[in-house]
């Protein structure tokens, strides 16, 4: 196990970048819009027929980057769009290499860029499909002004995102709710853009359908699929949490769980319940627009904008604290190696003398009293040096 307060004070040794999968699940796992499936199907052709394209046709020849397969998925949450990575990287017989910015993401100046590029190279070596899972985090618009050093980190790491992109002639997969936000340079490096919109009736009637076991799923003789579709506009992460919730409904009620069925109220309460958290989580703050319109009135802009100043300036102070006592805790650290070298090598060398005395202590007399008590002394003084040791370390 780690140390976290070293860890946080002195960085540590961040392998688990990026999370490696064998894919398992297949395009039969998913039920997408015929427009969505069509752009995916397009997209494997371009994989498969990569090496076509750049190597027979000699187009490889007449461009030397940008030879990548990168692709945009685009949608609501809950659309699919991780399952169907996921199952093109089965079609292709390759690991899913999936990232999130927090497992990117570091406290050091420059390390985060460095992690991007990391998992790059990681995906080059595995030869795994580089999956980048809400990647608007990652890839969002640069600072035009740059006053800040988290302006100038985040610049860096679009930057080196950019410059992989062009460099990686692999797949890589981008996931995003908010393709709005990417910045404008993805464009360009990223290959196709795909749509994941909302499942109509009858994909959400197929969706309702594939998530109960067709065997041994007990359903009551009034659950109406079509019914709930019709009535019910929820993703397909939605009507999974709505079939999971109403198979707990269904359990908790008394009986016999061999009698017990999931009844059509079972899964309409599910589905309520579902989508009104899902309205609640929309009505943040700054997502309502009465609350944006009550924040403005009792902030003004520029009273605003001096509080964001200060702030600011308050934070350049804490970042530089934060940097000169790291500086100083690395000073600590060397000069607590130094001593526990100095303490082992004091220790030897009272063992040794120690040693010495207590076979000479063996004699008679009065010389062989004061061996003795020197004996003693030494093993005290190397007792000593033993729990000196002991306090260094726990600093």
């Amino acid at each position: 196990m780690g140390n976290s307060l070293r860890d946080l004070l002195f960085g540590q040794d961040r392998r688990d970048l990026a999370t490696a999968h064998l894919p398992r699940r297949t395009f039969a796992d998913v039920v997408l819009p015929p427009a969505t499936r069509r752009s995916l199907d397009n997209a494997l052709v371009q994989i498969r027929k990569h090496d076509v394209i750049f190597n027979q046709w000699g187009l490889g020849e007449r461009h030397e980057s940008g030879l990548g397969l990168a692709f945009n998925f685009a949608g609501p949450p809950g659309t699919g769009k991780t399952v169907c990575a996921e199952a093109i990287a089965h079609a292709l017989g390759k690991r899913l290499l999936v990232v999130r910015y927090n497992e990117l993401e570091s406290q050091w100046a420059g390390a985060t860029a460095k992690n991007v590029a990391a998992v790059f190279a990681s995906a080059a070596e595995q030869d795994a499909v580089l999956f980048f899972d809400e990647a608007d985090a990652i890839a969002g618009r640069r600072f035009s002004n740059v006053e800040q050093g988290y302006q100038r980190e985040a610049n860096a790491v679009v930057n080196v995102l950019l410059r992989e992109l062009e460099e990686f002639s692999g797949v890589v997969i981008f996931a995003t709710n908010l393709a709005a936000n990417f910045d404008p340079a993805f464009e360009r490096r990223i290959r196709t853009h795909i749509l994941f919109e909302q499942p109509g009736p009858d994909e959400r009637e197929m969706i309702w359908r594939v998530q109960i076991h067709a065997r041994k799923t007990p359903l009551g003789d009034d659950v109406d699929f079509r019914a709930l579709a019709a009535r019910y506009p929820g993703t397909g992460g939605d009507i999974k949490n709505a079939v999971l919730k109403a198979a707990q409904m269904a359990i908790a009620e008394p009986g016999d769980d061999a009698e017990k069925r999931i009844w059509q109220r079972h899964f309409e309460s599910s589905m309520e319940e579902v989508l009104g958290a899902k309205r609640v989580m929309d009505q943040t703050l700054f997502g309502d627009a009465a609350s944006m319109a009550a924040l403005a009135a009792a902030r003004p802009g520029p009273e605003l904008d001096e509080e964001l100043s200060a702030l600011a300036s308050r934070l350049v102070e804490v970042e530089d604290a934060v940097t000169s006592m790291t500086e100083e805790l690395r000073r600590v650290q060397r000069a607590q190696a130094d001593a526990l070298t100095r303490i082992d090598q004091l220790r030897g060398t009272v063992e040794a003398a120690g040693a010495t005395a207590a076979e000479s202590a063996r004699t008679t007399g009065a010389a062989a009293e004061r061996r003795s008590a020197l004996a003693l002394g030494l093993a005290a003084a190397a007792a000593l040096l033993s729990a000196l040791t002991a306090a260094l370390t726990l600093l």
